[in-house]
């Protein structure tokens, strides 16, 4: 069963955990660095262009941006990290707010981690891995900008990240692309599947 996303509205920007809704319902995170294509992910799975807003410049989402799908579930657009332009100070706020929100939230049922295709598995990605593992929190890693490889190619490394994750259970990965459409609809499946486990 697919969730029906027509009707998501955006519902507030909160600069700390403390501006959050009621801890309640299911929430579906989207976490990913800033030049991943993690909005631009979340506006095609729900196939509503411009609900998270983008940017040519990385790093612009430095709010936890939530999206109302109806009033038990959300969708939430983390802020992007990894930016090098981005002030020490305030990544390191940032680190602790994405820290304490995976594993503190407990309406939290899922986590979809954007990682370009090119550069899967850097450091903070991995940190982010950490911490949904630490939590028991399911994570479905897209892989994205697939078109900029070869289908071959696209294959060879969601084999590779699947086998550095194996031993994580609650861990799935899949290749994506906006360009071509690629895993779309695999991906809000995927979604549509945890936004329904309140029911």
């Amino acid at each position: 069963m697919m969730m029906a996303f027509e009707k998501i509205q955006f519902l507030k920007s909160v600069m700390a955990l403390s501006g959050l809704p009621f801890d309640e319902g299911v929430e579906i995170a989207f976490a990913g660095r800033s030049n991943a294509g993690k909005s631009s992910a979340l506006n095609a799975i729900t196939h509503i262009k411009g609900l998270a807003k983008t940017s040519k410049t990385p790093g612009r989402t430095q709010t936890i941006n939530l999206f109302q799908i109806d009033h038990l579930r959300r969708l939430v657009d983390l802020p992007g990290y990894g930016y090098a332009k981005v002030p020490v100070p305030l990544k390191r706020k940032w680190e602790k707010i994405l820290s304490e929100y995976l594993q503190t939230r407990e309406c939290l049922k899922g986590l979809v981690l954007i990682m370009d295709i090119r550069h899967p598995l850097r450091s903070l990605d991995e940190h982010m891995i950490e911490w949904a593992v630490q939590s028991e929190l399911p994570t479905h890693i897209l892989l994205t900008k697939s078109d900029k490889f070869s289908r071959g190619k696209a294959i060879s490394v969601l084999s590779e990240v699947q086998k550095n994750l194996k031993q994580y259970p609650l861990i799935s990965c899949q290749i994506f692309s906006i360009l071509n459409g690629e895993g779309i609809n695999a991906a809000r499946k995927k979604v549509s599947q945890w936004c329904l486990l309140s029911q």
